[in-house]
């Protein structure tokens, strides 16, 4: 079991390292917008799986535009990480307080 959950964090880890390879779509529902796209990393391990999905982030945004915290509410556990480690990269436009902001992620492999 332990080495199940080794290699699989070491896959998504990898994954960090390689192209999108992915059609994507971000929904936000919040009050501020990006100042950029939040842009996922597909993981190794999900595009052999032929894996789709989409994964339901809240973040923490803090005043000068950056995310403080993550917090997934719902997604595969498969593509959670890839998709809380965009968000939490991403840069926010600059508010008069923090504020939390619903962010979806939807995978899907392209299609050639």
């Amino acid at each position: 079991m332990r080495r199940t959950v080794l290699t699989l964090a070491l896959l998504l880890t990898a994954g960090q390292f390689l192209p999108p390879g992915l059609a994507q779509q971000v929904k936000l529902a919040g009050k501020r917008k990006t100042l950029g796209q939040i842009k996922a990393v597909y993981p190794p391990i999900a595009r052999k799986m032929n894996l789709t999905g989409t994964v339901k982030v809240v973040a923490i945004v803090a005043p000068d535009g950056t995310v403080t915290r993550t917090q997934v509410i719902g997604g595969s556990p498969v593509l959670v990480q890839a998709a809380a480690d965009a968000i939490a990269r991403s840069k926010w436009q600059v508010g008069p307080q923090e504020t939390k902001e619903l962010i979806e992620i939807k995978f899907e492999p392209e299609t050639e």
